[in-house]
């Protein structure tokens, strides 16, 4: 999905949501442990009652790869149930020298080799160009660079000063020289909010994939207040406010309820805004 596409399908769904599908076993529904692939059960149910209210799924890889070869079936499995409209993001977090860049960028991009087909992986900048420059080999893929994250810890690095940039400022001046905003994306984090009207005077074009709405507090009107641009320019994840919303059996109802409010909130912002 390029760039035009995802701003279309935001235009046609009037949302930019993104749901994070962030599934532990001890928290999912107890009536679906009678199946052979809880898990996927569970994803498969989520994305059947929410797919028309949002525009990206985002599984972390860590919440598959904990359950060693069964989990990394039910992570390619939920990516093969996912409708082709929607944009999907490997929430893999990688970052390597180069060759090892190449084997993972073909682990989230290359069906044949793994099964999956991303639309996009996060990956970190601190080994710089030549670890991130394996996964720009794929030019219908995108890179969502870590920048400034929503974690407390955030702080110990990100937002230190060199000379006369912060660190993050750094990551993204520098990265938005190895390609396009058709290519890349960046991470900011929801808690982040008042850094946002910075990060548009250095990125203005680029989509910024925003995590921390909802259990982690952080606010969607914040966030668009300077985040949004020309063609809206964010996708906002929610993962536990969604998913966990109910555990019991309407728990796929419940979730819809959860996204169909902030695609309604999200609808409101982009009528304001003229984008749709």
């Amino acid at each position: 999905m390029n760039k035009q596409q995802l701003f279309e399908q935001i235009q046609r769904k009037k949302s930019f949501l993104c749901i994070g599908l962030d599934p532990v076993l001890d928290k999912l529904p107890k009536h679906l442990l009678k199946y052979e692939d809880p898990i996927l059960e569970f994803n498969k149910q989520l994305i059947d009652a929410t797919h028309d209210l949002c525009v990206a799924y985002k599984p972390n890889t860590a919440f598959y790869e904990t359950r060693g070869v069964k989990g990394w079936d039910t992570l390619v499995k939920t990516w093969q149930h996912f409708p082709k409209d929607v944009f999907t993001i490997a929430d893999a977090k990688r970052g390597d020298i180069g060759n090892t860049s190449a084997m993972y960028a073909e682990a989230f991009f290359n069906e044949q080799s793994s099964g999956m087909s991303f639309d996009s992986v996060t990956v970190a900048p601190y080994m710089g160009e030549d670890s991130v420059s394996p996964f720009l080999n794929y030019p219908e893929k995108w890179v969502i660079l870590l920048a400034l994250t929503s974690n407390a810890g955030s702080k110990d690095f990100q937002v230190k000063q060199s000379e006369d940039q912060k660190l993050y400022e750094q990551v993204i001046s520098t990265s938005s020289k190895w390609t396009d905003s058709n290519q890349m994306m960046y991470v900011v984090g929801a808690t982040k909010a008042e850094e946002f009207k910075n990060i548009r005077t250095l990125a203005p074009d680029h989509f910024l994939l925003v995590p921390g709405v909802g259990a982690q507090g952080g606010s969607l009107s914040a966030v668009c207040e300077f985040g949004l641009n020309k063609e809206c320019g964010l996708l906002v994840n929610a993962a536990r406010s969604i998913i966990y919303a109910s555990n019991g059996e309407d728990f796929a109802e419940k979730a819809r309820e959860e996204a169909l409010a902030l695609q309604q909130e999200m609808e409101q912002i982009l009528l304001s805004a003229n984008l749709i």
